[in-house]
């Protein structure tokens, strides 16, 4: 083919100066392995423009208009339109010309750092801008208040732009900048542009998140109920949202103990738990835009992040061993056993009462299904779940004490009615075994993910959210234990299909207590089997090791993979959206790229886009041929773990090229099945084998399905293990059949 044989360092282009209607564009070959200050030297020389040195080329697409540099000119593509411009050097002298003067007009002066807001993304010239004291010239203006309005807007874009590229140390910040941003923050009483709230509270985070030495400021200078306001004020910008809830974020994981449970309790009360949950969780819960509970990606995220937080606290209870000589928890254990036992409703019961007598406080602690009713407070040495299992209890003793009775003395009631405890329900045993099968479900103790984004509306609607969870749950258990008929051998039982009804109906997502009451209650152990039964049947696979079928599986795999890898690739074609990281692997907010496959599987194109389009083909500038691709690499594989300084994200895994010039291309999933059907996808376009969890099941999925379809025929008749064997030859084959 001819264009086997062209030169791929040849890339037809077209270069044009923009706010210059007489230098007519260009159409140039550009030859990818010629310098460009000898690319620049011609088009300057066609133009007669003087100086070439003060020139530079841009690309002009609207996602991208970094300046070329011998790094990123790889990009550059055939068809491809860039315009020339002046240098970085030279556009950071003129800018900061303009700052610097005095007797510049205001108008000058804005559209200087309107352009400075829009070119600090550059990281070509954000590094010149930073080794010409640019950034210690706005951190000075900004913190002396010579910026005002769209100036202020402007200069906290570019500041927050500039330190993103990670060149510079949070750590060079004077408390008197701190300050100056904290006050914007903190004015609640005029009006402000939502471009300057956002920039702040994006600023303290960061110094919170990435200063050793400046977080304690931000400390002393925020307070949580001033940053709710900006949830109340900012209802309809999402953004100011999600910022203060990643500045509250980032204060609550880097405070002391004692300062973490401070914030807690503030964000745990009525008032502020209603703002967060009306506000925020509630206000878009009917838009088709919002995804996610009613809220984009990235504040699903941060809820998340200060739920799990939130629940964190926990942890230091769910640890503590208790001993015998803890007076606080044999106090608790005394107030479960007077809450059972001596309320005024059962002592008018004299036959009870009496039965309570002759047994003694052992057979009460017995009665409440404690393991060791001689010394219950050894029921509570095992962690997890520690001391929480005994704070649940009395929580739900206290607020619950109705249902709590009941459940203690109809357990009681039932092992005296059949002689037997075999069939009743301990309370202390299974409060235990909840509390901590609560905690692995809530992944307690366990720090934020960087993906997660699952967090329960239900738990912003009350201050005790995981004692209310226990509450519901301990009566479900009991519930469901008298539905299975269960005896103490059946215990782990029990308490899987529990796990089961809490995982489901917080799935669902509901938005109350109520409604988390409503759907498990629902979810009734005959439920719960039916929908076992209903996975069961839909995924299980022919278990026989018959050789017939162990033979039908081989013939048929071939044709199961290549099904699998049609429906990857179309998911490739389909394209994904991405979230950015930077260079160090800390993920970048708001910042998105998406992927998609040609629709002939020879090219990748990409692009930057929004949190919420889906570019067509058309709009994404970057192309990846399929033939320059080398391989796939995932883990300890990847290049970036080279740098153990650098974070590297879970589900990130990379396309290394044949390239010289760029090596990877690097991809962080936003989940475990987009990470396996991209990379069981990129297998496929290399012609490697897919090795991906969801691959294998889906295999096993479908090959079951074929197969139990093309047995349908032989429904009721036994397979055997072997095949029958062969009957011995007849001793003479003078034999035939008659025909009537």
């Amino acid at each position: 083919m001819p264009s086997a044989t062209r030169d791929s360092s040849i890339v037809k282009i077209a270069v044009e100066m923009i706010n210059a209607p007489d230098k007519v564009p260009q159409l140039i070959e550009l030859n990818q392995s010629q310098p460009l200050s000898s690319i620049i030297q011609v088009l300057c020389n066609y133009w007669s423009l003087p100086d070439p040195d003060q020139y530079a080329l841009q690309f002009s697409e609207k996602n991208n208009q970094n300046y070329i540099t011998e790094e990123n000119r790889n990009e550059i593509k055939n068809g491809s339109v860039l315009r020339l411009e002046r240098s970085p050097a030279k556009t950071v002298q003129e800018i900061l010309s303009k700052i610097n003067n005095g007797t510049e007009d205001e108008k000058a002066i804005k559209n200087a750092l309107s352009k400075l807001s829009t070119l600090s993304s550059d990281v070509t010239f954000a590094l010149e801008f930073i080794k010409k004291e640019g950034l210690t010239l706005i951190i000075n203006h900004i913190e002396k208040g010579k910026f005002n309005g769209e100036l202020l807007t402007y200069a906290l874009i570019t500041f927050v732009e500039l330190m993103d590229h990670g060149s510079t140390s949070w750590d060079i910040l004077e408390n008197s900048f701190i300050t100056k941003v904290a006050s914007y923050v903190n004015n609640h009483s005029s009006v402000q542009d939502t471009k300057v709230i956002q920039s702040c509270l994006s600023i303290l985070e960061n110094i919170v998140v990435n200063s050793s030495t400046k977080s304690s400021q931000v400390d002393k200078e925020i307070t949580i109920p001033s940053l709710i306001m900006h949830l109340q004020a900012s209802s309809q910008d999402s953004i100011i949202q999600q910022n203060t809830i990643a500045l509250i974020n980032a204060l609550f994981s880097k405070a002391d103990p004692i300062k973490k449970k401070t914030i807690a309790a503030t964000i745990s009360s009525k008032q502020i738990r209603n703002v967060i949950y009306d506000n925020v969780i509630e206000k878009n819960k009917h838009s088709k835009d919002t995804p996610k509970d009613g809220v984009g990606a990235e504040m699903a995220h941060q809820l998340y992040v200060l739920q799990t937080l939130t629940l964190g606290l926990l942890e230091p209870r769910m640890r503590y061993r208790v001993d015998s000589q803890d007076q606080e928890a044999q106090e608790k254990i005394k107030e479960l056993r007077k809450i059972a036992f001596e309320s005024d409703n059962m002592s008018n019961n004299s036959e009870i009462t009496a039965r309570w007598q002759l047994g003694g406080i052992a057979k009460d602690y017995k009665k409440l299904g404690f393991k060791c009713e001689i010394d219950p407070i050894k029921d509570f040495s095992e962690v997890p779940p520690g001391i929480l299992a005994l704070d649940c209890m009395l929580y739900f003793a206290q607020n619950y004490s109705e249902e709590y009775t009941k459940i203690v003395l109809e357990n009681s009631c039932r092992a005296i009615n059949i002689n037997s405890d075999k069939h009743e329900c301990p309370f202390g045993r299974t409060s235990c075994e909840l509390v901590k099968l609560l905690c692995e479900v809530l992944r307690i103790g366990e720090p934020p993910s960087e993906q997660g984004q699952t967090f329960h509306p239900m738990f912003f609607t009350h201050d005790h959210p995981f004692e209310e969870l226990f509450c519901v749950s301990i009566v479900i258990l009991n519930k469901t234990w008298k539905e299975m008929r269960a005896t103490t051998e059946d215990f782990e039982k029990v308490l899987s299909v529990v796990r089961e009804q809490i995982c489901r109906s917080l799935s669902s997502s509901p938005r109350g207590f109520d409604k988390f009451r409503q759907k498990i209650n629902q979810l009734t152990y005959s439920e719960i089997t039916q929908i076992w039964q209903q996975e069961r049947t839909s995924r299980e696979v022919w278990e026989s090791q018959a050789q017939p079928i162990m033979e039908l599986k081989e013939k048929i795999t071939p044709e199961i993979i290549d099904l699998i890898q049609q429906q990857r690739l179309s998911m490739l074609v389909g394209g994904t959206r991405f979230k950015k990281y930077s260079a160090r692997g800390q993920r970048v907010k708001d910042k998105f790229w998406f992927v998609r496959l040609s629709p002939n599987h020879k090219v990748l194109h990409y692009g930057d886009c929004d949190e919420k389009s889906t570019p067509s083909i058309e709009e994404l500038g970057n192309k990846l041929a399929v033939s320059d691709m080398k391989c796939l690499v995932v883990g300890k594989d990847r290049p970036h773990m080279k740098d153990r300084n650098r974070k590297i994200p879970l589900l990130a895994f990379s396309i290394m090229l044949k390239s010289v010039e760029v090596a990877s291309l690097d991809f962080v999933a936003p989940d475990d099945q987009i990470f396996d059907f991209w990379t069981d996808g990129i297998n496929a376009l290399l012609k490697e084998k897919m090795t991906s969890k969801t691959f294998e099941k889906d295999l096993e999925t479908l090959l079951s399905m074929d197969i139990k379809v093309r047995l349908l025929d032989t429904e009721g008749i036994d397979i055997p293990q072997d095949p029958p064997p062969v009957p011995e030859e007849p001793e003479d084959y003078d034999f035939y059949y008659e025909i009537k």
